[in-house]
């Protein structure tokens, strides 16, 4: 087996070790902390785990990235994982959830990011989804990361940066975590709410122009968001109220995430509440405006009816009519016709139908 060294947990050579039959690409990173330092590992994650069982106070944390079932197998096996976690963690699209088996808290999180664009459109992608799990036990934690919608690189530079914090254990990188996909969340909710504020532009300016399509799919886009920010309100209470290895320090800072995912769940209430007053008053302009139309067609046919009629009367071609034989016969009706025509117009005109 190689030398694990680094924060990216690659070797010499560029590649992460792998175990036999198991795939290089799933473990992206592996490391022992001792009071918050990063100590120097040699060999596998089973090597890492047994070094850190030898030093009070030290634990392991195991970073994968989309690990197939083979290579859960063995990890499950090193760490002593429960069957139906593991089954979870190969099967993504869990709901948010904390469980507990034995010794070791099983936590899942659906991630969600903003997608930059510029221009909000029918086939606009807004928010990105995927989903982070943490097996967290008394001497390591194991952190499995589906999707690119959060990166947890930069949790462990930010965590390391703090030993202070890391030094209270595998605890301390789950608050690292969790604060890190809630923190993406407080940044989608800011992007989604001015998208917003564009279509809610576009829906109510003089020259309206606002597609109900677009509508349609930013209101898709934060269905998609509400998946992954509402249920996670229960694992982060769990985690505050009913939850003893968490220490009384580190409990704080599990509190201020949860006071950040509040206020997002309050964003996307009022965000869904809002497009949906922006769809009804989108269709109410859509009616309003089908309504015009019409009124303008039935003016438009009211104007063609004196044609119509005066036409439909000189046009059945009786021998005893009224000016039949008459030389300014013609020239007469027309000028009737135009004068109905003209009043009719100006009638119509002042009543608002044209």
């Amino acid at each position: 087996m190689g030398r694990l060294v680094g924060l990216s947990g690659e070797t010499e050579g560029g590649q992460v070790p792998a175990q036999t039959g198991e795939r290089a690409d799933a473990i992206v990173d592996c490391a022992i902390y001792l009071d918050g330092i990063r100590q120097p590992v040699t060999g596998d994650y089973r090597a890492a785990l047994a070094q850190a069982r030898r030093q009070r106070g030290a634990f392991v944390w195991l970073g994968l990235h989309a690990p197939s079932k083979e290579q859960m197998a063995g990890i499950a096996e090193a760490f002593d994982l429960h069957e139906l976690a593991v089954e979870d963690v190969v099967n993504a699209g869990q709901r948010p959830k904390l469980e507990q088996f034995g010794d070791v808290h099983f936590l899942v999180m659906r991630t969600a990011r903003y997608v930059e664009h510029q221009e909000l459109t029918e086939h606009s992608e807004v928010v990105e989804t995927g989903q982070v799990m943490l097996f967290i036990g008394t001497d390591f934690v194991i952190s499995v990361r589906h999707g690119e919608a959060c990166r947890l690189k930069p949790v462990r530079e930010h965590l390391e940066a703090r030993p202070e914090l890391l030094k209270q254990g595998p605890w301390a990188v789950a608050y690292g975590v969790l604060d890190h996909v809630v923190d993406l969340f407080v940044e989608a909710a800011d992007g989604i709410s001015q998208d917003v504020d564009l279509i809610e532009e576009s829906v109510f300016a003089r020259d309206s122009s606002g597609r109900m399509q677009r509508i349609y799919q930013l209101k898709r886009e934060l269905v998609e968001f509400k998946r992954a920010v509402l249920p996670l309100q229960r694992p982060v209470q769990l985690l505050i109220g009913d939850t003893p290895e968490i220490s009384k320090e580190l409990r704080k800072y599990f509190r201020d995430v949860q006071d950040h995912l509040a206020r997002v769940v309050e964003q996307v209430g009022s965000f869904d509440d809002l497009l949906i007053s922006i769809m009804q008053a989108r269709l109410a302009q859509v009616t309003v405006d089908q309504n015009n139309d019409m009124r303008k067609v039935a003016a438009w046919a009211s104007i063609a009816a004196v044609w119509t009629a005066i036409a439909g009367i000189y046009g059945m071609n009786f021998d005893f009519m009224p000016e039949t034989h008459w030389k300014y016969g013609y020239p007469m009706v027309l000028t009737v016709m135009l004068g109905f025509s003209f009043a009719i117009y100006r009638l119509l005109r002042r009543s608002g139908w044209l």
